[in-house]
């Protein structure tokens, strides 16, 4: 292993930073994931509306940018891109709140459901647009804060990212406060634990249920297209790898809380920069498959399900989640 390239501070700078930028995706899937499941709603689904949410933002974006419009204005496909992206994870919640909270389905079986729609329908509909061919948006380049981007390491490693990043640490902040100090929050999390006591102060735990899982499946589909639109600049099959249930897992460790579902999203963001940074170095300086791709490729999988294991009996789970509600049961 070659640690005089590892042990420098430029590896460390590059290392984070990357870990960061690819945390933003799972982190605003797992931050949508707290909201639905704060509500008792669990979504399972949230693989197949991340990749719903990417392919939307993506077409828009494509679309967009070879347009008039997107000649004039050429920041208009990206954004106009990214807000595709939340209708289409959005309108995959429809379909799971029809199911879960409407239907009284189980919600496992629903979430299942929902994947191999997201997963099954992107394919095709990617296919029918685009054949074989490779098409590419244009993405969003960094940002550098200024004044702050020049402070020495911290500067390069928390403010010089592209703006989608700096909007995500935001929410963060956003989704805590609407939690825990706004009225639709207590009632969202009153609805989690207790729905008939909810019910009896008022509140319609269908349409609260539904609200949630609309937030949720919002924030999961920005997860999906921040991937496609504003980092990557393209779409493919399976291209959310897993994300959306790293998401379900991490909002366990995160004790359905937003600012742990920061932390935990940071971890396997830096996993993965991880596992990409040693693939990239010299072979030469490794030897020839020292460390088997397969195996680098599983790192960010394998800590995001030991650090999963450490908290699987400290958790503060909504005592109705999984539970479908029917008006005037207990």
């Amino acid at each position: 292993m070659p640690w005089d390239t590892i042990l420098t501070w430029t590896f460390f700078i590059a290392l984070v930073t990357a870990g960061i930028r690819l945390a933003i995706p799972v982190m605003l899937a797992t931050l949508g994931e707290v909201v639905t499941e704060r509500s008792g709603v669990v979504n399972l689904g949230l693989e197949g509306v991340m990749i719903s949410g990417g392919l939307a933002g993506f077409l828009t974006a494509y679309t967009v940018e070879n347009s008039a419009l997107g000649q004039a204005v050429p920041w208009a496909g990206m954004w106009l891109g990214i807000f595709a992206g939340i209708l289409g994870g959005m309108a995959m919640g429809l379909v799971l709140a029809l199911l879960c909270v409407t239907l009284k389905a189980d919600q496992v079986v629903s979430g299942v459901t929902l994947v191999l729609l997201g997963v099954g329908m992107t394919s095709y509909l990617y296919r029918q647009r685009f054949s074989s061919l490779t098409a590419r948006v244009s993405g969003l380049e960094p940002w550098p804060v200024p004044g702050l981007s020049r402070i020495p390491v911290i500067g390069e490693i928390l403010f010089n990212h592209d703006v989608l990043t700096y909007i995500s640490f935001i929410l963060v902040a956003v989704v805590w406060f609407f939690l825990y100090r706004t009225t639709w929050g207590q009632q969202i999390r009153a609805v989690g634990e207790h729905p008939a006591a909810a019910e009896t102060s008022g509140v319609n735990v269908s349409q609260t249920r539904y609200i949630a899982i609309l937030i949720g499946t919002g924030l999961g589909g920005l997860g999906g297209a921040v991937l496609t639109v504003a980092q990557l600049g393209l779409f493919r099959e399976g291209i959310t790898a897993g994300k959306g249930w790293i998401a379900v897992a991490l909002v366990v460790f995160a004790r359905w809380r937003p600012e742990l579902a920061l932390l935990g999203a940071l971890l396997f963001g830096l996993a993965d920069s991880l596992q990409y940074r040693i693939q990239a170095l010299d072979t030469a300086q490794l030897g020839a498959r020292a460390i088997p791709y397969e195996f680098l490729l599983m790192l960010p999988y394998f800590l995001t399900l030991a650090v999963l294991l450490t908290r699987v009996r400290k958790t503060d789970t909504p005592a109705a989640l999984g539970r479908p509600y029917v008006k005037g049961k207990r």
